[in-house]
């Protein structure tokens, strides 16, 4: 049960009473339930890698987004992790390719740019016209773009380089805008 515990507790968000919980969840299940989850585990681990471009998750080397045809490889939106896709493909207003780094640059927490997936994006910039740098507007997310944005300039001059807009989400009050939102929201303002 220790040992159980012990590598629970190596997952993303699980501490010790959430690991211990989860332990005990497995031992008074059905033995079918475990050999399920471990089976499942087992095939992630088998069946899924990362695309060799773009760094997204994928059962085929190069991924669907990166092989689809009718997308414009030319443009490509930078994010930070592979679930970032879904909420971008929800807006079915962009159809460019796409390039996970898998995190942010925080030093804090040990994570400088050799550990993000950065140098196969600079590799792939010959044939691209457009960079869009869709990280979360939060300090890491904003010293990550502004490392890309250097750094993309650095590798090809006449790229353009882009930032997602940030201010007060749709269908939410201003009285409740921090100010770093609201500062946001009115340098990104545009013409009505």
């Amino acid at each position: 049960m220790a040992r159980l515990i012990e590598e629970l507790k190596k997952l993303p968000g699980i501490g010790t009473k959430s690991a211990q919980r989860l332990a005990f969840h497995v031992l008074r299940s059905p033995g079918e339930d475990a050999d399920a989850l471990s089976l499942a585990i087992r095939e992630v681990k088998l069946h899924l890698r990362l695309c060799s471009i773009c760094n997204n998750i994928t059962d085929v080397d190069p991924c669907g987004y990166c092989t689809n045809p009718v997308r414009n490889q030319r443009v490509v939106c930078v994010i930070e992790e592979p679930t970032n896709i879904a909420t971008i493909e929800k807006t079915r207003s962009y159809n460019g390719a796409y390039h996970v780094l898998h995190g942010t640059l925080s030093p804090i927490g040990g994570v400088g740019p050799e550990q993000l997936r950065i140098a196969n994006l600079l590799t792939r910039l010959g044939e691209v016209d457009e960079v869009i740098l869709a990280t979360s507007p939060t300090t890491e997310g904003e010293a990550t773009a502004g490392y890309l944005a250097v750094e993309l300039r650095k590798a090809k001059g006449d790229l353009k380089v882009t930032r997602i807009a940030t201010g007060v989400p749709a269908g939410s009050d201003i009285e409740y805008a921090d100010e770093v939102t609201m500062t946001r929201a009115m340098e990104g303002r545009r013409e009505f």
